[in-house]
């Protein structure tokens, strides 16, 4: 099949970037023939398989959902641009892709804009429904919902990562005909559980390999002097803990430094975002390092230094990527039992040993009882260590790999 990959924004950082570069990847290795459309400026950096690549005109305005700093771009949100600029910015991701039909498919993200994108493109197309811009931009905005329903309804099928989106989706646009409920994937190969004793030298290698951030100056980068503090901070035996994703209010990592309060253990805080200096002053008196953003290259390694991640949310999750990742990687997760993440908990009950299976979620928002969690796990004994982290491997891989995603999509337009 020739594919077209449409998604506005980058291809790094947050779910639905890396879920674009996932999929055109696996169709790239099942023999298909796939361009990615993206606002990405250095798309060669990441494994895409081979696809081509294009990155449309927009004039310089990104309407997004969240508010972060893009190079280069005029950053408003989605909610915030007049129609007259969506409508715009729709045309001019359309137009790139109809230069370069014919396609036998057009696979978007995000129904908006990528539903329109979709629908003005003029060929059969699938649309990936998100989390964020249904909630952060679509609820509780009649214009934008309608938009979204009537650009659904042209649409060959739409995908929703968990139960929970799918319940969303009718929320936000009403009820919508064709719509497929496929988790996102993981990268299996990559995440993969790692020896202990090899893991800091190889993540302090990597750290290393870092571009320079003089003063932490590029939020977006990871931050200057990485390689010594984290060869410092992760000597020795100690029960460690990491939380990677955006450092936004509403994914709860505040709860996370409560629950660490009174608990034996040390925390690595990664990621960017409007928060980060709140929370470095909630942690002081812990033993906890900021990083700023890692990549997978980095945290493939940290991982396998931890003895939990936890994903703290407050906020309704679509599916709960980095838990996923995070169990791939033979780390056990421990997520805020709601919404998507409550499935991925699900998932990960099912495949340990009964009497643990209550630590891979905890109450949303309940500090006291991620805290009683979180003292339960890091204390158990070694074989019951070995057993959660092999259980939480191997339910990731039966439930979540990307290859699997990948074929499923193209199977609800067959």
């Amino acid at each position: 099949m020739r594919i077209f990959v449409w998604h506005g924004y980058l291809l790094a950082g947050t779910g639905s970037n890396i879920y674009a570069r996932q999929l055109a990847r696996e169709w790239r290795r099942e023999g298909h023939d796939v361009t990615v459309f993206s606002q990405e400026p250095q798309p060669g950096r990441y494994d895409l398989g081979g696809a081509a690549t294009v990155r449309p005109d927009v004039s310089g305005l990104l309407p997004v959902f969240v508010l972060d700093d893009y190079d280069g771009y005029e950053v408003k949100l989605v909610q915030d641009c007049t129609r007259a600029e969506l409508d715009a910015w729709v045309e001019a991701n359309a137009a790139a892709m109809r230069e370069r039909l014919p396609a036998d498919l057009v696979f978007v993200n995000h129904v908006l804009l990528g539903g329109p994108v979709g629908a003005a493109a003029g060929s059969r197309f699938v649309c990936k429904a998100h989390g964020s811009e249904l909630e952060y931009s679509m609820r509780g905005n009649a214009e934008l919902s309608v938009w979204g329903r009537e650009a659904l309804a042209g649409a060959a099928a739409a995908i929703v990562g968990s139960e929970h989106i799918r319940e969303v989706l009718d929320e936000v646009c009403g009820h919508v005909e064709r719509v497929h409920e496929i988790p996102p994937g993981v990268d299996v190969e990559l995440w993969r559980p790692q020896a202990r004793g090899e893991a800091l030298q190889a993540l302090v290698e990597e750290a290393r390999r870092d571009p320079p951030n003089p003063g932490n100056g590029n939020e977006r980068l990871p931050d200057e002097g990485n390689a010594d503090r984290l060869a410092s901070f992760l000597a020795g035996e100690r029960p460690t803990v990491v939380y990677f994703g955006k450092l936004i209010f509403n994914k709860g990592v505040h709860v996370l430094l409560e629950a660490l309060r009174g608990v034996d253990a040390r925390a690595v805080i990664v990621g960017f975002g409007d928060y980060r200096t709140e929370l470095e002053q909630q942690a002081e008196g812990l033993d906890v390092l900021f990083t700023g953003p890692l990549e997978h290259r980095h945290l493939v390694h940290l991982l396998a230094l931890a003895d939990a991640a936890v994903v703290p949310s407050i906020f309704p999750e679509a599916f709960g990527m980095v838990a996923a990742e995070a169990a791939a990687a033979g780390c056990p997760p421990v997520v805020a039992n709601h919404s998507g993440l409550a499935e991925i908990a699900q998932g990960l009950e099912s495949d340990y040993p009964p009497e643990l299976g209550w630590l891979a979620s905890f109450p949303s928002g309940d500090a006291a009882e991620l805290r009683r969690r979180l003292e339960e796990l890091l204390a158990l004994g070694p074989d019951d260590r070995a057993a959660i982290r092999t259980a939480a491997r191997r339910a990731t891989v039966e439930r979540w790999s990307w290859t699997s995603v990948a074929r499923r999509i193209l199977a609800t337009v067959d």
